[in-house]
């Protein structure tokens, strides 16, 4: 029995450490499209684990290389029912850590003004436009940032 309690103990501490961070890409139908992500600047496509979530949010600023207006806003992000679940039984306050993640792809169109996200690479995009109150977030964020900072990765 003792056993037991602690293979299941391992197992769920295994679970929730592994549900803290997912894999993403991100990809552009453009060539050439650099994107701002919080505190890096990357080439698209690109390819990285990043952190789940409960407040905060990607902010980004995505520009192309044919010279369409930047396209800012914030990475739409998938809910996690399940964990909260998890969480409310186990341990509460993780819930504070990771109820929501990126989706597994994502394709930024600068000059569509789109976001477009999937679950699976088989699947149909959703499509998004950022909202105004995302647009001036991001906006807020990389605009009262010095050059040097941001895109320094």
């Amino acid at each position: 029995m003792r056993m037991e309690i602690k293979r299941t103990i391992v197992f769920v501490a295994a679970v929730l450490l592994s549900a803290c961070s997912s894999m993403t890409t991100i990809s552009s139908p453009k060539e050439g499209t650099t994107l701002l992500l919080k505190d890096k600047s990357v080439a698209l496509p690109y390819h990285e684990s990043m952190k789940g979530t409960s407040f905060g949010n990607y902010v980004f600023k995505a520009v192309d290389a044919a010279g369409a207006d930047p396209l800012y806003g914030v990475l739409p992000l998938r809910f996690k029912g399940g964990h909260l679940a998890v969480d409310i039984i186990f341990f509460a306050p993780a819930a504070f850590f990771n109820l929501r993640e990126v989706f597994p792809f994502y394709e930024i169109d600068v000059a569509g003004g789109v976001i477009r996200y999937r679950n699976a690479p088989n699947e149909g995009w959703t499509e998004y436009r950022p909202k105004p109150e995302e647009v001036a977030h991001a906006h807020a964020f990389f605009d009262t940032k010095p050059a040097a900072v941001v895109g320094s990765h």
